[in-house]
C-alpha cells in the first residue's frame, strides 16, 4: 500500500475535502500524512490521519488564528491581496522545509492543492508523482472564463474576453510575489522553466470537487481532469455541539460567514434584520470569529452558535444565506437548499456568479449591502420555487458523481500504472 503525503492549507475550507479524501484512501489501507503548519495538526489526528509539521519557528502554534483574525476584518482586494500575502509565506516555508521533511518520510506521492503553485517544485526536486486537488474554485485559466476573484458573468464575446485578460493580469501582478519565490528556488536548483499558467497543475490527474454541472462552459479542460464532486465526511470533523431542542417548525434560514471572513459582525446584523419579519427561524454560525456571548443582541432573536454541525442543519434548512465558500455551496447543493450568497474575496464572488448562473439563487456584493435588498432578495429566493428546484437538480448531478471514493479510485489508478488518468469527457489541453 502507498505512502501519500497532502500539501494543503491548513484551513478548514482545504482541510474538509483533503481529509475526507484522506479517510477514504485510509480505509483502502494507504498512509496518510498531511504536511502544513502546526495549528492544524489537532483538526488532522481528530480525523484519524497522520500529520507532518513544518514552519513552526515562523508559524508556532496560534499564529495562523491571529492571521484569520485580520483576514476576518477584511474584503475585496484588499482581504484577496492579504490572502495571496499569506500564500508567500506559506510558500517560502513549503520550499524551505517541506522538501527535507518529505524525505525523511517513506511518503510516495503527494496530493497537492491548486493554491499551492509551489508543490510541483517540491514534487519534481523530490522525484514523486504528484495530484493536483481543487479544494476551492478551480483556478485553470481560460479565455471565456473570468478569474476566480471576480463576480463578472459568463459571457463568451470579444468584450468578455478582453475583460477576463484584464482580469488575469490583475492576477497575475498580485500573485507576482509567490511566482518570484518559486522561480528564484528553482534557479537555484538548476530546474527548468516553469510555464505557470498549466506546469503548476498536475500532468497525471487534477481532481475538482465542484460537479461538472456547478461550472461555467469549457473549452479546453485538460484530459486528466476529473470533476468528482463534493468530497464531504462529517465523521472526520471535529463534534459541534448544537441546541437542536430550541428549533421550531418554521422553514429553516441557514447563516454563515465561515471560517475567514467572520469578523464583518455589520453583516450578521444585516442578515438578522433581513429576516426579523419573515416567518422563518434564522440560526446564523459564526465560524469562530466571535463568541455568541460577545455580539450584540440582534433583532429577531435569532439562534446564534459559534460552530455548528452544518451538514446535518442543511438537511433541514429551506435556505442558506453565505459568503460562498466552496465547501458551504457544495454541501447545501447537495442538500437541494438555494442561497442567497454575499461574497466578499478570494474566490467567493466566482462561486456566487456560479449560483446564480446555474439558477440555485442570488448573490449580492457586500458594497452597498444593506438589509432591505437583503431581504428582497431573501424573500426572491424564498418565494420563486425556480430556485429550489435548481438547487434539487443539482442535487441529483451530485448524487450521481463519486466524491471521494471516485477521488481515491483515479489516485490509486495513478500511482498503480504512474501514467495520466484520463477522462473521457473531454479531451486534453493542446
Amino acid at each position: 500500500m502507498a505512502h501519500i503525503g497532502i500539501l494543503c492549507p491548513t484551513l478548514t475550507g482545504h482541510l474538509n475535502p483533503m481529509m475526507a479524501i484522506g479517510r477514504e484512501l485510509q480505509r483502502r489501507s494507504h498512509r496518510v500524512t498531511i504536511v502544513g503548519l502546526i495549528d492544524g495538526q489537532a483538526q488532522v489526528v481528530a480525523a484519524g490521519l497522520d500529520f507532518l509539521a513544518i514552519g513552526m519557528s515562523q508559524f508556532p502554534l496560534g499564529s495562523t488564528q491571529q492571521s484569520l483574525k485580520t483576514l476576518g476584518e477584511l474584503n475585496g482586494l484588499a482581504a484577496l491581496n492579504y490572502s495571496l500575502k499569506l500564500v508567500e509565506r506559506a510558500t517560502g516555508i513549503l520550499l524551505e522545509e517541506s522538501p527535507a521533511a518529505i524525505a525523511a518520510t517513506d511518503i510516495d506521492c503527494l496530493l497537492v492543492d491548486q493554491s499551492f503553485y509551489s508543490g510541483s517544485t517540491i514534487a519534481e526536486l523530490l522525484n514523486l508523482p504528484f495530484i493536483t486537488v481543487c479544494c476551492a474554485l478551480m483556478f485553470n485559466p481560460e479565455p471565456d472564463i473570468p478569474p476566480f476573484f471576480t463576480p463578472w458573468r459568463y459571457q463568451p464575446t470579444a468584450w468578455g474576453r478582453l475583460r477576463n485578460q484584464a482580469g488575469y493580469q490583475l492576477l497575475a501582478l498580485l500573485g507576482r510575489g509567490q511566482i518570484r519565490q518559486i522561480t528564484r528556488y528553482r534557479q537555484q536548483r538548476h530546474l527548468p522553466p516553469l510555464d505557470y499558467e498549466h506546469d503548476t497543475f498536475s500532468n497525471l490527474a487534477q481532481i475538482c470537487q465542484q460537479p461538472v454541472a456547478f461550472e461555467f462552459p469549457r473549452q479546453s479542460l485538460p484530459g486528466c481532469l476529473h470533476f468528482v464532486g463534493p468530497c464531504i465526511d462529517v465523521d472526520g470533523r471535529e463534534p459541534a455541539t448544537f441546541p437542536f431542542a430550541q428549533l421550531t417548525r418554521r422553514p429553516l434560514i441557514y447563516a454563515s460567514l465561515g471560517t475567514l471572513q467572520n469578523q464583518l459582525l455589520w453583516l450578521f446584523r444585516a442578515i438578522a434584520i433581513a429576516c426579523q419579519n419573515l416567518d422563518v427561524q434564522l440560526v446564523i454560525a459564526l465560524g469562530g470569529g466571535t463568541s455568541p456571548a460577545a455580539l450584540p443582541t440582534l433583532p429577531g432573536s435569532p439562534l446564534v452558535v459559534g460552530y455548528a454541525p452544518q451538514v446535518e442543519l442543511l438537511q433541514q434548512a429551506t435556505l442558506t444565506i453565505t459568503h460562498a465558500g466552496m465547501n458551504t455551496v457544495l454541501e447545501s447543493l447537495s442538500n437541494g437548499v438555494p442561497m442567497v450568497a454575499i461574497p466578499i474575496t478570494n474566490d467567493q464572488p466566482g462561486v456566487a456568479a456560479r449560483i446564480a448562473w446555474t439558477g440555485a439563487g442570488e448573490y449580492l456584493t457586500h458594497r452597498g449591502l444593506t438589509a432591505p435588498k437583503l431581504h428582497c432578495k431573501i424573500h426572491q429566493v424564498l418565494t420563486q420555487p425556480s430556485y429550489r428546484q435548481s438547487a434539487q437538480r443539482l442535487r441529483k448531478v451530485i448524487q450521481a458523481t463519486g466524491g471521494a471514493q471516485q477521488a481515491a479510485d483515479i489516485i490509486e489508478q495513478v500511482i498503480s500504472t504512474g501514467e495520466p488518468v484520463l477522462n473521457a469527457q473531454h479531451r486534453p489541453q493542446s
